[in-house]
């Protein structure tokens, strides 16, 4: 990881980080397993656990998607090169802390 670098942003004249800082941040996130998470649906609101969505496979990816609205919940994308996740489709992911 880069080192992270302070900017002042012109507009506002606030001080921000570069994203570098989310590598430390994120990282107990993304260390979580999602069986044991809560999402709650950008589409229609329903909340529940992450494992009772349902997920389509047979594609070049993977799409999860709500069993309340259908909504598109998160994609999941191997290539050669790269791994894209898109879970844009969730209002929220939460997991409990124990």
């Amino acid at each position: 990881m880069s080192d992270q670098h302070d900017e002042t942003d012109r507009e506002t004249g606030e001080d921000f980080l570069d994203g570098n800082v989310l590598g430390g941040e994120l990282s107990a996130v993304f260390v979580r397993d999602l069986t044991g998470a809560y999402g709650r649906c950008g589409g229609c609101g329903h909340d529940g656990p992450v494992p009772a969505v349902r997920v389509w496979t047979a594609g070049p990816g993977i799409v999860a998607r709500c069993q309340g609205c259908d909504h598109v919940l998160l994609r999941l994308v191997q290539t050669d090169t790269h791994l894209m996740l898109d879970a844009s489709g969730f209002a929220e992911i939460r997991w409990p802390l124990e």
